[in-house]
């Protein structure tokens, strides 16, 4: 499982030219599905997600949770974070969960960051989404499930 996890001043999604949803101060994830993974993973990813320490605090140290600042949440399926690049030029996704295994898990994960954060904003699974944000830092970290388990 990989978290590209932005913290952002605001984020929204648009689909079909209509905001589907949006926040304000926090952070914006993208969430990719691998084949192997699985709610244990989930639960970690989650867990360690909503638990960083990446906002500023009164000294300017990257010191507060999303807790700590009242962030607010929002998580969006992104299959193509398991591109593999290796060979040619067009990418392989071979990596990635298929729909069928993959669009439950990642209800699943909204369904657990709503233990820790009240109002989780998502997206649609599969479906065709415009993001806008306003990256703060910029800050951008990648967490992946291979690195933290």
């Amino acid at each position: 499982m990989r978290f590209v996890i932005q913290r952002v001043k605001y984020a929204s999604l648009t689909i079909d030219e209509k905001e589907y949803s949006k926040i304000g101060n926090g952070l914006m994830v993208l969430c990719g599905i691998a084949e192997s993974d699985n709610e244990a993973i989930a639960d970690k990813m989650v867990k360690k997600l909503c638990g960083l320490r990446i906002f500023e605090d009164d000294q300017g140290k990257t010191n507060l949770s999303m807790a700590d600042v009242n962030g607010e949440l929002m998580i969006i399926s992104q299959f193509t974070l398991y591109a593999d690049c290796r060979k040619g030029n067009r990418p392989s996704f071979i990596k990635a969960g298929k729909p069928d295994m993959a669009s439950p898990l990642y209800e699943y994960i909204l369904q657990e960051a709503g233990r820790y954060v009240p109002d989780v904003k998502r997206g649609v699974f599969g479906a065709d989404m415009k993001i806008s944000l306003l990256n703060d830092g910029p800050f951008t970290i990648v967490l992946d499930s291979d690195d933290i388990l």
